[in-house]
């Protein structure tokens, strides 16, 4: 019987990065404030943003099924 786990590289690798690493190459800074997360122009209109939560909505409802 085989495991998943043997294919596995071992870690660290050569070309394993840390996320703290690649963070810090592409420039990613911590938020500071949830203002830093807003997105007022996200939707163009409510009927967009509805839409959005309904299918959101929708889909969450058929994972718990």
């Amino acid at each position: 019987m085989s495991s998943n786990a043997e294919g596995m590289p071992k870690w660290p690798t050569a070309e394993h990065v840390p996320a703290v690493e690649l963070a810090r190459r592409q420039g990613v800074r911590r938020v500071a404030s949830i203002d830093d997360l807003a997105r007022p122009d996200l939707f163009e209109s409510d009927d967009e943003l509805d839409d959005f939560l309904a299918d959101l909505y929708a889909s969450r409802r058929a994972g718990a099924a």
